[in-house]
């Protein structure tokens, strides 16, 4: 049903993921999607080869690691050059990078997505006009549909997890995401299923994972103070 579909970019699928597909509205809190496109971006640079983590010293923690490039040339994807370009001369460390270039990432992932026809901008009025609401849409709800899909198809052992996937599901589980797949299985269950699927992924991905958890509780932590 999917193979003719192309895949998304990890980033915007777990964008998709994140919001309402009627309403728009996020699912969770902005910065920690933030986070979580960050993440994905990174792990993408990773599955594509083209920047490796560097663990330099095994007593640091896992968001201490520096990431290096490995292949040094455009991909012709906006965002994914602009975070090789990030990386390319500083190896920054993980968790600093994550925090930085997750900064304006909503924006620019919601305005790629604008772009591609993916998602449609409305706005409407409330209050005799008074007040103006910008929301954005999908065009097409298949987008999403795919990406649950996969992640049940996985979930229920339907089908053997790819890299992409995998991903996909340590970032939904980690997010907080799981309440939100439209799925009949037990969300505690569920995201336990993910996470044990995620935790087979390389270990590269995993610390990006990690990395991503360890920085969204961080927001969590900053706003109970």
């Amino acid at each position: 049903m999917t193979a003719s579909i192309p895949r998304l970019p990890l980033r915007d699928e777990l964008f998709l993921l994140g919001h309402d597909d009627d309403t728009g509205h996020l699912h969770v809190h902005r910065q920690a999607l933030a986070l979580g496109l960050a993440g994905a971006v990174l792990i993408d640079l990773y599955l594509a080869g083209r920047v490796i983590l560097d663990p330099n010293d095994d007593t640091r923690p896992v968001s201490h690691l520096r990431i290096y490039p490995h292949i040094d040339r455009p991909v012709g994807d906006l965002i994914a050059d602009a975070a090789t370009a990030t990386i390319r001369h500083t190896h920054p460390l993980m968790r600093g990078w994550l925090r930085g270039f997750s900064a304006d990432l909503y924006d620019r992932t919601r305005a790629g997505l604008v772009a591609g026809g993916i998602l449609r901008h409305h706005t409407r009025r409330r209050l005799g006009g008074l007040i103006r609401a910008d929301t954005y849409l999908p065009t097409d709800s298949k987008w999403a549909v795919i990406a649950r899909s996969r992640l049940r198809y996985l979930a229920s052992g339907r089908e053997q997890p790819d890299n992409h996937t995998a991903a996909l599901a340590g970032l939904v589980a980690g997010l907080g995401l799981t309440h939100h797949l439209y799925l009949d299985d037990d969300t505690t269950v569920l995201a336990a299923r993910l996470k044990a699927i995620a935790a087979q992924h390389y270990q590269p991905v995993r610390h990006i994972t990690a990395a991503v958890d360890a920085a969204v509780g961080d927001l969590a932590t900053a706003a109970y103070r």
